[in-house]
């Protein structure tokens, strides 16, 4: 009996051996004159050859494995959703499609697009090819061009008549697939320009209505605070110890509120893009010692050391106001989440490993953070110690607040730490 056939295998490594030919396909296939991709029905990129990689700005392996959809411009990822895709899925092919592609710093590349859909390896996976269109009039023009010769050369030789009508219907077919999908697009330019001033007009309604509950609520809050005050003076007669107590009480929570809100408002303004940046020089050294008196009671009630090292020649181009607010804000976070008995640390320093950077950094001995949830605490609403049983108080902005500000003056805030050993967060600026 004959043995069953098998594919060529090395020898000594026992592993199937890449024929020429099989190379001779991958490499027509990546240097072809067109872009070709291939993906699964979730989406996912299968195949990118050079073609199309360099087509979009592209390195060939930075697109492997990410969707389809993000390498579509905005309406034509709604047209892959609405028409391409259910298409494949029904008839298993789509023809002569207009699609607009996103390069990768964000340029559109206008292409037609032929699709076949077919199972391969267990999988249904798409295949595509798609044809750059530097210029859409000089395209439509060519077809136009194409038409009239289909036409010319039907005079000429009754022989060709039906192969020229065949050519002349499918010019036909796409000059109205590329009419229809210009109108789809128009559609959804239009559609896309009215739900942008919806999004708009909600934003400008929620920043208006959160600065008017702002003034509402913040100015009954000053008035507590205030006959609270003249209470613990004495102007309404003599206080006892214990209604001194039960005084500092509300003050703290009335504090505490006007925090809270005053957060809500910088959130507010900041997605609104209302916030102003008076930038200039400004000292480290000054903004430090600036800062360190106003948390020096916070750290103290916590019997906490701080000391602080930084050069007086160090300067940065910023808003101080804002760097004073970042670094406040770190500061009280680091007093909140150290034990009694730990360190604070302020440093700073000229990045050499960045040159005309620098670095403010506040490091605590504190409980530190877990790896998956370092860049977490940036978000939004998001506390601290979310993975620890206490829960201090705020409303979980602060964060995400400094690093918006941070950005905002061309600068950034990260974060290392080390779970039981503690956290140093970093505020770097241009140099001055």
């Amino acid at each position: 009996m004959e043995s069953p056939k098998r594919n060529p295998v090395d020898a000594e490594h026992r592993r199937p051996v890449v024929t020429s030919t099989a190379r001779a396909i991958d490499s027509l296939l990546d240097d072809a004159p067109c872009g070709f991709v291939a993906f699964a029905d979730d989406g996912t990129l299968r195949v990118v050859n050079r073609t199309l990689a360099a087509m979009l700005g592209f390195a060939p392996d930075e697109l492997a494995g990410r969707h389809v959809e993000s390498i579509l411009a905005v309406g034509s990822r709604i047209f892959y959703q609405t028409h391409v895709f259910p298409m494949l899925r029904l008839h298993g092919r789509v023809d002569e499609i207009f699609l607009l592609l996103r390069g990768k710093h964000g340029e559109d590349v206008a292409a037609l697009a032929n699709a076949v859909r077919r199972e391969r390896d267990g999988e249904w996976v798409s295949d595509v090819v798609l044809m750059r269109i530097v210029e859409r009039r000089k395209f439509e023009d060519a077809l136009l061009e194409a038409r009239r010769t289909a036409e010319a050369a039907t005079a000429a030789a009754e022989q060709s008549r039906l192969e020229t009508e065949d050519a002349n219907d499918l010019l036909e077919r796409q000059a109205l697939e590329l009419e229809l999908s210009q109108e789809q697009l128009r559609e959804q330019a239009v559609e896309l320009e009215h739900q942008r001033a919806i999004a708009e007009s909600a934003n400008r309604a929620k920043s208006a209505f959160l600065a008017m509950m702002s003034h509402e609520l913040r100015t009954p809050l000053n008035a507590i605070g205030g006959y609270v005050q003249l209470l613990e003076m004495g102007v309404h007669g003599p206080v006892t110890d214990a209604q001194a107590e039960a005084l500092g009480r509300v003050l703290r929570s009335q504090r505490h509120l006007l925090n809270l809100i005053n957060d809500l408002l910088n959130l507010a303004r900041i997605e609104s893009g209302r916030v102003e940046f008076k930038l200039g020089t400004v000292a480290v050294d000054d903004v430090v010692q600036a800062a360190l008196p106003m948390i020096e009671p916070q750290l103290t009630a916590r019997k906490l050391s701080c000391e602080a090292h930084v050069p007086r020649e160090l300067t940065v181009f910023g808003d101080r106001e804002k760097i004073e607010q970042i670094l406040l804000n770190l500061l009280s976070n680091a007093s909140k989440f150290t034990p009694p008995g730990g360190a604070v640390r302020v440093s700073a320093r000229a990045a050499s490993e960045r040159p005309g950077r620098v670095q403010l950094s506040v490091t605590d001995t504190g409980v530190g953070i877990a790896p998956d949830k370092l860049e977490k605490v940036f978000e939004p609403f998001t506390q601290l110690d979310a993975t620890y049983s206490t829960r201090k108080e705020g409303t979980g902005l602060g964060l995400s607040i400094s690093r918006e500000l941070a950005r905002g003056m061309s600068g950034d805030l990260t974060a290392m730490s080390v779970p039981g050993v503690g956290s140093t967060f970093t505020l770097e600026l241009p140099a001055a």
